[in-house]
């Protein structure tokens, strides 16, 4: 990515046709949608990119089966287009994920779940073969990964699939299909991409207000949170993208439209294990209790485990804590189903995030929240998008920058849809760098597609940079990290180990044990690209210790 100096010197000497604030996956994608129809386009982001919710999902890129028991099929099959797209465009990124449904003697799913499965693969269905072959039509290898059906499962098969149901009375089980992502390196990746058109990104920089001429905005003031300047950046349109936050930029304005929704923030918890303790090939459904389920999935050489829904207290949403009894609900869960005896020592690592879910005020309605996302624009003339999840981020750009060419009049298609993210490589076809395994290739080559080989060259160069992070834990390695730092925009060990790698949440325990050694190692071979002392290695290793007691990182610790 551009250096973040030379960054900051465009912001403020250029005039944009339009600035993004928000560095989450939408904010993202509407700088991406932009500058491929030919926008210049800035971007701004108040902490790290993707450090609000973007970072903190389910990891999953999926339809959303749940949603079919609320009738809700047109956001379902929205994103079963949108699994397909993004399955395309980012297929290292996006990865197919058979997902079981088991039936044990204990517990057994709904009678309408194989009723749901039938109408998911109908949903799909014209995904699979295409949609016609006039103009625009996808040829086979443009629409890429396609979903088999989903099939019933004899008790071996289950097992095959979930070996942490060994040992139960495992009856029967459907297997159906969805997509997993690293969903912080996706955002990375677009915002990469979006560069590339010509867009200009900058994290720690806080939006303060909005530039006005006759009441419409032409622009944002900011505040750079490394220096503490502030400085103006003009351009003709603002996209405020902030997700959960959005009503925190012009509140006023914003809660005096009519027709504005409300925002109900809901805190989703997840907690990461040691995959021999709760072995998985494919992803399970887990029953929690009052009609509720939980995802547990192999994700990053751990098992990942959530999510949670609770409403959240929505006056300090910066740093969220992955609180206590979310965890112990998470574990009795998991204990139940698959008969086990896990407790808060074995979790590596906890997490907790906020959606921006909407609230369409409707008196009349008992049930008034939902994933849909809502573009709107307010007297200023400043588009606010929020709302949607993670698998619907390039729908939601799309519609954003849909509106912005209305307004100009402009003859600009959305080019998304066939847009690469990145560049796949074969591990096969990356250098044996001493020091590295398949293992370590085939990581590298996943999270980073081609940029891997520059991951490499930083451990061919510096030999002592091919070692893992964590021993005995996730294979990430410290080149890795120095990556991060000298081409990444990461400026803290919260965005080395949290968001560039995600060894934060896979390996928090270890990264903190021994008064925080392997958090310390970090440091030391970043402290180089960031221009740090051994007192910014101290300080460096402090403000991390702070953010993972604050997010309780490591539960009971």
């Amino acid at each position: 990515m551009l250096e973040r100096a030379d960054a900051l010197k465009a912001l403020s000497d250029e005039v944009f046709d339009v600035v993004v604030v928000g560095g989450g996956v939408t904010g993202a994608g509407v700088a991406l949608d932009a500058a491929s129809r030919g926008y210049s386009v800035a971007l701004v982001e108040r902490a790290d990119y993707s450090s609000g919710t973007s970072s903190r999902s389910s990891k999953l890129v999926h339809g959303g089966l749940r949603y079919l028991a609320s009738f809700d099929i047109g956001l379902v099959r929205e994103a079963l287009l949108e699994r397909q797209i993004n399955a395309r465009v980012a297929p290292h990124l996006v990865t197919p994920l058979p997902l079981v449904v088991a039936t044990t003697a204990d517990h057994r799913p709904d009678r309408m779940t194989g009723v749901g499965l039938n109408l998911y693969d109908a949903l799909a269905l014209d995904h699979r073969r295409g949609r016609g072959r006039g103009r625009g039509a996808l040829s086979e290898d443009e629409r890429g990964w396609s979903p088999d059906r989903h099939r019933t499962l004899d008790p071996r098969e289950v097992v095959e699939h979930v070996p942490a149901l060994d040992g139960q009375d495992v009856k029967s089980g459907f297997l159906f299909y969805d997509c997993q992502t690293d969903d912080s390196r996706l955002v990375l990746t677009i915002l990469q991409e979006a560069e590339r058109f010509g867009a200009v990104p900058a994290n720690r920089i806080e939006v303060l207000g909005l530039l006005e001429r006759d009441g419409i905005a032409e622009g944002v003031t900011v505040r750079d949170g490394e220096t503490g300047s502030e400085f103006a950046i003009r351009a003709h349109n603002v996209v405020n993208a902030t997700g959960v936050w959005a009503d925190r930029l012009r509140p006023a304005e914003l809660h005096d439209e009519a027709e504005v929704p409300v925002i109900r923030p809901s805190r989703g918890t997840h907690v990461t294990l040691p995959s021999e303790k709760l072995p998985l090939r494919s992803g399970a459904i887990v029953p929690s209790g009052g009609g509720r389920f939980m995802f547990a999935l192999p994700w990053l050489g751990r098992t990942l485990v959530g999510t949670t829904d609770n409403e959240i207290d929505d006056r300090d949403l910066d740093h969220v804590r992955a609180p206590e009894e979310d965890v112990e609900y998470i574990l009795d869960g998991i204990n139940s189903f698959f008969g086990t005896s896990l407790g808060s020592s074995d979790v590596q690592g906890a997490y907790a995030g906020v959606r921006p879910l909407i609230a369409t005020g409707d008196p009349k309605r008992s049930v008034d929240i939902s994933r849909r996302a809502e573009l709107y624009e307010t007297s200023s003339g400043m588009l606010t998008i929020t709302g949607g999840k993670l698998t619907t981020w390039r729908r939601m750009a799309k519609s954003t920058v849909d509106r912005l060419t209305e307004r100009d009049g402009r003859d600009a298609p959305c080019r998304t849809q066939k847009t690469p993210l990145g560049q796949p490589i074969d591990a096969l076809r990356l250098p044996h760098v001493p020091g590295t395994s398949p293992a370590t290739r085939e990581h590298l080559a996943a999270r980073y597609g081609s940029v891997a080989r520059d991951v490499l060259q930083l451990a061919e160069e510096r030999p002592e940079l091919a070692r893992a992070v964590v021993a005995d834990g996730p294979v990430d390695v410290l080149a890795e990290t120095v990556h991060a730092a000298r081409t990444e925009h990461a400026r803290s060990l919260g965005d080395v180990l949290l968001r560039r790698t995600r060894l934060g949440l896979t390996a928090a325990r270890g990264l903190l044990a021994d008064d925080a050694r392997g958090a310390r190692e970090v440091a030391e071979a970043i402290a180089p690209e960031l221009g740090w002392d051994a007192a910014g290695v101290d300080r460096g290793v402090a403000d991390f210790r702070r953010e993972a007691a604050l997010e309780g990182l490591v539960p009971g610790a």
